[in-house]
């Protein structure tokens, strides 16, 4: 789930990186705020302290509000605040924020039928902003649109539409379902129990249904895609207010109850966040306390970077975590000549991933990567079939060359996408550029927004086919955090889609569907992670993607927030259940 810093900082990053990279954790309570790292090893400045402002701001606008119509991780965590999934993740901090617990749902799920069916009941007296309650069909309607009605909802995954029982591809969502009886593979026998039939087992379906995609809706109030400007309210706060690519204002939801949510708190009197920011003001913003968090969680600029790692002071107020994230360049496998698996074999040994990474930042932002897998996610084994070889910093091209002789393209043109509204990623870009040059391949940088990115450009191929893209720029986060949770969304053929997409290799191979869906049905944990790292080699050996760094983020903790956590649940992002604001 998704900068450019000058020769000079890089060397005082990477010299200022080796330096956090050392300090001790903090300790999970307020006393550890004037740590590095503090937020990745606990809660910094714990505290139930009510009232305030708790100001967010991002340099884009998100793809949607939308809990059912959206895919980007900064929105799943958001997005919990004012809509309540199945089940959620507790707030805690690196592996301990993978903690799954149930939210809308009294417990986890009851499977029977070998797991190919699951049970859930709701917990009782939950009611939306305007008085209503909440009942199973809502939830099942949020599960029908958000999967089946993807010409009007394409953002978000589509793992129900491919495992749940009677879709034949027949039904085409609610909207166009004249017996408005939805699919009779979602049961809700009374207000209180949703029951779930898939085709085959589902070992993992419990994170599956974290996603914000059953979070209810109510059918007489969908808006279909202008749901997105005033999403009925099932959380701790409401919308007061949303100004398009401008502001959305959350208030206190008066009928939400503490008693119905054992996870949220509800500590600020509102929640601002401002859109389309430059990076730069966020990063003062931030050490101004004028913002709390930068939303999208991706961390500083390379300027702010350098000027906190060699900063005593204010890198304490800094946290470097992992986040079950890849920085890598999809290769489109059915755009010429990248249809050629020895011409993907040349790109994966010619990509100068050294300079990519010093692009990104350095290696605070990310080490170097090999594998498909990040290496904080279960499965994830160690090998490099691709080892890139350098002499005084200069890499050795001989084997990038061989196989693009064998790949027989000559010198070809290309297009390689960004999103425009990243920096870090369009340097990224440019040094990808610089490496293909010396084997022959030009490739001329496409970039657009955020917001856009895969509703309309990188996530369409009809776009991708007919403006030559061989080449796209790619950051992934776990969907949940397990092997599968990673892979499907972006290695399984029938993942792919119109709009929206993911698998933005555009692979479909045999091998690797079967591994994934056997892999998901099996009940053996260690045997699924067995899996897992059999489908990440044989990716690898197709080169559909050439991976660049295991992305780290380096985000400035505002010293004026409390309860601030950095998960990996949510891609090493801060969770935003709970952040209020010091009186």
């Amino acid at each position: 789930m998704r900068r450019s810093v000058p020769v000079a900082a890089v060397a005082a990053i990477t010299s200022a990186g080796l330096l956090l990279a050392g300090c001790s954790g903090g300790k999970g309570s307020s006393d550890s705020s004037g740590e590095a790292n503090a937020a990745t090893k606990g809660i910094v400045n714990a505290s139930d302290a009510k009232g305030g402002t708790v100001t967010y701001a991002i340099s884009d606008a998100p793809e949607s509000f939308d809990p059912g119509n959206t895919y980007y991780a900064f929105i799943y965590n958001f997005s919990r605040l004012y809509a309540r999934p199945l089940t959620t993740f507790k707030p805690g901090p690196g592996a301990k924020g993978n903690q799954l617990t149930p939210d809308l749902a009294e417990s986890m799920g009851k499977p029977s039928d070998g797991g190919k069916t699951w049970t859930y009941k709701l917990r009782k007296g939950v009611k939306y902003d305007d008085g209503s309650t909440v009942t199973s069909k809502d939830v099942k309607y949020a599960v029908e649109r958000s999967n089946f009605a993807r010409d009007t909802l394409s953002l978000g995954p589509n793992y129900f539409q491919q495992f749940l029982k009677d879709n034949d591809g027949g039904y085409k969502g609610p909207y166009k379902d004249k017996s408005d009886a939805g699919l009779k593979s979602i049961e809700t026998p009374d207000d209180q129990t949703i029951v779930f039939h898939l085709k085959k087992p589902f070992a993992e379906f419990d994170y599956l249904v974290s996603a914000p995609q059953t979070a209810p809706v109510p059918k007489a109030k969908d808006k279909g895609a202008d749901y997105t400007k005033s999403v009925l309210s099932t959380g701790s706060y409401k919308f007061e207010s949303y100004e398009e690519g401008k502001q959305l204002t959350l208030v206190r939801n008066p009928q939400w109850s503490a008693k119905t949510d054992p996870l949220r708190k509800q500590l600020p009197d509102k929640i601002v966040l401002k859109l389309k920011v430059a990076q730069s003001t966020i990063d003062k913003d931030l050490q101004s306390g004028n913002t709390l968090v930068d939303l999208a969680g991706r961390g500083v600029d390379g300027q702010t970077q350098a000027q906190l790692l060699t900063d005593p002071k204010e890198k304490a107020n800094t946290d470097n975590a992992l986040g079950q994230r890849l920085v890598y360049t999809a290769l489109n496998t059915k755009v010429k000549p990248f249809d050629n698996i020895e011409c993907r074999k040349a790109v994966e040994y010619a990509i100068d991933k050294k300079a990519v990474q010093t692009s990104l930042g350095g290696p605070i932002r990310g080490e170097l990567a090999s594998t498909v897998l990040p290496t904080d996610i279960d499965g994830y084994q160690k090998y490099d079939l691709y080892p890139q070889k350098y002499d005084k910093d200069k890499l050795d091209l001989t084997e990038a060359k061989k196989h693009w002789d064998k790949c027989g393209a000559g010198k070809i043109t290309t297009t390689i996408l960004a999103r425009n509204d990243r920096q870090d990623e369009v340097d990224a870009a440019t040094s990808v550029i610089d490496s293909l040059k010396k084997i022959g391949v030009t490739a001329k940088i496409q970039s657009y927004p955020t917001s856009k990115y895969f509703s309309d450009y990188a996530g369409v191929p009809k776009f991708n086919k007919k403006n030559n893209v061989g080449l796209i720029m790619m950051q992934w986060g776990s969907d949940f955090p397990t092997g599968y949770g990673y892979l499907q969304q972006i290695l399984n053929g029938k993942a792919i889609s119109q709009s929206g997409n993911t698998n933005l290799s555009e692979l479909d191979d045999p091998e690797i569907n079967k591994l994934l869906e056997s892999a998901i049905a099996n009940t053996d944990k260690a045997a699924r992670e067995k899996a897992y790292a059999e489908i990440d080699k044989k990716t690898m050996e197709q080169a559909a993607l050439v991976p660049l760094t295991y992305f780290k983020v380096l985000m400035y903790r505002s010293p004026k927030a409390t309860n601030l956590v950095s998960t990996s649940a949510f891609s090493g992002q801060y969770d935003y259940l709970n952040i209020g604001v010091k009186k």
